[in-house]
């Protein structure tokens, strides 16, 4: 069973486009989603219904991203918090909320928060932040004990999260294996790549984790993220290109 996990696709249809050629190409048999599917990206709608429509699909799995959740619901008090600390994508919020439809935005405040599925008897729990909050981050500098901490609460071997766009892995001493899958659609690197992971599960339960770093048409996507017009779009459309922090300064 070979199954390819994404992650905060982020409006950007040209990277998602080409991450779902290659996992086609990599024959595999299901795609799982961790969620964030149209915040401060380039076709906010355009990506949200491209997924209603995989998740008609049997082998489709999709969970519902931290952004999901406060676009689908509107939240004044996030407003507001983007507003003290990252106007940028206080903005994007405000553009993303006129851009998507009541449609779209019903649908991702009905997605479900975190799912857990067995997969040739490996157990599997796919969150978007952590298991304990959809915002908390996995990142590349925590302590094997840290990560320990976070999922504790499971007991699913293997923890696949998303949610702060850079990929890492962690095999803990309590025998789980957590890896942050990265971004699809907002990679954060000097020389920006879509990044997904795929896990090949055998039939005894043994599997072997992967990430796959895929090039995208970058310059499409961040001028259509920059024609939306909304003050500080430029930003976000030259974080497409090459990123350097989480948040345009």
């Amino acid at each position: 069973m070979k199954i390819a996990i994404i992650s905060d696709l982020h409006g950007n249809d040209e990277a998602l486009t080409a991450v779902l050629e290659d996992i086609k190409a990599q024959k595999c048999d299901k795609i799982f989603c961790l969620g964030d599917l149209a915040m401060a990206g380039p076709e906010p709608s355009k990506v949200v219904n491209k997924v209603k429509e995989m998740l008609k699909q049997d082998n489709f799995l999709l969970i519902q991203g931290n952004t999901d959740e406060k676009l689908g619901t509107y939240s004044k008090s996030f407003e507001e918090v983007l507003d003290k600390n990252v106007p940028v994508m206080a903005n994007a919020y405000r553009a993303d909320l006129k851009a998507l439809s009541a449609e779209d935005k019903e649908f991702l405040a009905n997605l479900p928060e975190k799912l857990e599925v067995e997969e040739n008897g490996v157990k599997i729990l796919l969150c978007h932040g952590s298991p304990r909050k959809n915002d908390e981050n996995i990142t590349n500098d925590l302590t094997v004990e840290q990560v320990e901490e976070i999922v504790a609460d499971t007991d699913a071997e293997v923890i696949f999260c998303g949610h702060t766009h850079v990929p890492c892995g962690y095999a803990t001493n309590t025998g789980k294996t957590v890896v942050n899958a990265g971004s699809v659609g907002r990679p954060f690197a000097e020389v920006p790549k879509s990044c997904y992971a795929v896990i090949n599960i055998s039939l005894n339960g043994d599997y072997e984790i992967e990430h796959r770093l895929i090039k995208y048409d970058i310059d499409t996507a961040s001028e259509k993220l920059r024609q939306r017009g909304f003050d500080g779009a430029e930003k976000l459309a030259a974080m497409l290109v090459k990123a350097t922090s989480r948040y345009p300064k």
